[in-house]
């Protein structure tokens, strides 16, 4: 009797694994007790984490440990950015948010901005923003803040950070960058931005922790008011857990950049699979990408009726963004860059991790063609 077939997970994007450093890490602070503010020996045992958290990515990116904040996640880490009346370098106050229209609904929320305050700038048929369109913008209109994503959520497309950033500082504007998908996957230098976002769970740590990385010294007002914690910019009492497995995820693979490389030529063979055996339309091809994510679209193959099939074949892929309480939803990204709904409306994210991506690539080719197969013989019946 065979037992129980292991499941696939290529939903990466949406949140990776726990991987065992982090739950180990977090399993221990469990056991701690006591509040990272409170001065007796558990409270310093408690804040010992969170300060170790703290150092580890104020190293990474070369910056001093109180520009490290610590929110619940990436979205209050946009939140907590997107905020008008920030200094830009020339010491003016922002009055605008200027934001790609791919960017995550965190982000084209607008954070503290109102809605008549955020401006949007479209992107060519890959996804990637149009330069001159975002000089533009910034040429004609107030002191602004500039929010792109390092990386897309659902495309994996790059955006040309170096080069957005060279044009912020042309025109005395700040940078924000949603690097949720890219932090670990890409070098940590090439994050060049004034305020990056990251979040834990997307690198194998728990879920409810991220962080607000500032590379220039912004003052930015509490989002969450309350108590003093994070020197007074984050009321709450902090997730000491979560922080800690966030801290321990750090040392692992899907936060090391240079361990990519496999997952990314098994990439290469499984598009080139995808095209060749299912006349499948990879979107964003011709940019440059993250080494883990392919955003596809199979003809005549609905997203919703294949996630569920799939799903009942033991294959955990998604259409999209997961942050719209689990609707299969018309990709707003697919939208800006073109898409007619109909080929948007079959789009599925295949999201893979750094370790055994062709082996689950494979596995995934084939459950797809078992779905497909089935799929056509009940259309005939």
């Amino acid at each position: 009797m065979k037992g129980p077939v292991e499941r696939i997970y290529l939903d990466w994007n949406a949140s990776a694994p726990l991987s065992p450093g982090a739950l180990a890490a977090a399993t221990h602070a469990l056991t701690l007790g006591g509040n990272a503010s409170s001065v007796h020996g558990e409270g310093r045992a408690a804040r010992q984490l969170v300060e170790r958290t703290r150092a580890a990515l104020a190293s990474r990116f070369a910056v001093p440990r109180d520009q490290v904040l610590f929110t619940s996640g990436g979205t209050e880490a946009n939140a907590t950015a997107l905020c008008p009346g920030i200094l830009t370098p020339a010491g003016r106050p922002v009055e605008r948010l200027i934001a790609s229209a791919v960017e995550h609904p965190a982000v084209l929320a607008g954070g503290r901005f109102d809605p008549t305050h955020v401006h949007t700038v479209p992107v060519d048929a890959n996804g990637v923003i149009d330069k001159a369109g975002l000089s533009d913008a910034l040429s004609d209109g107030p002191p602004s803040l500039v929010s792109v994503m390092a990386a897309n959520n659902e495309t994996g497309v790059l955006q040309p950070l170096a080069e957005i950033a060279a044009i912020a500082a042309d025109h005395d504007a700040l940078l924000h960058t949603d690097a949720v998908q890219a932090f670990g996957r890409i070098p940590d230098e090439a994050l060049v931005a004034d305020l990056i976002t990251l979040s834990g769970h997307k690198l194998g740590g728990p879920v409810g922790a991220g962080a607000l990385i500032r590379r220039r010294a912004v003052e930015l007002p509490a989002l969450v008011r309350g108590g003093g914690q994070e020197k007074g910019m984050r009321g709450g009492t902090e997730n000491v857990t979560a922080i800690a497995g966030l801290g321990a995820a750090l040392s692992e693979p899907a936060a090391d950049p240079n361990a990519w490389a496999e997952t990314k030529a098994a990439r290469i063979e499984f598009e080139a699979a995808l095209k060749e055996r299912f006349s499948a339309t990879v979107f964003g091809e011709a940019a440059p990408r993250l080494p883990n994510t392919t955003l596809a679209a199979l003809p005549g193959m609905p997203a919703e009726i294949a996630l569920i099939a799939l799903d009942l074949a033991g294959t955990a892929i998604s259409s999209g963004s997961a942050c719209s309480s689990g609707k299969v939803a018309t990709s707003h990204v697919l939208a800006a860059m073109g898409v007619s709904q109909p080929l948007a409306d079959t789009a599925l994210r295949i999201s893979a991790g750094p370790i055994g991506a062709a082996e689950a690539y494979e596995r995934f080719l084939l459950a797809l063609g078992e779905v497909i197969v089935s799929a056509q013989r009940r259309a005939i019946s």
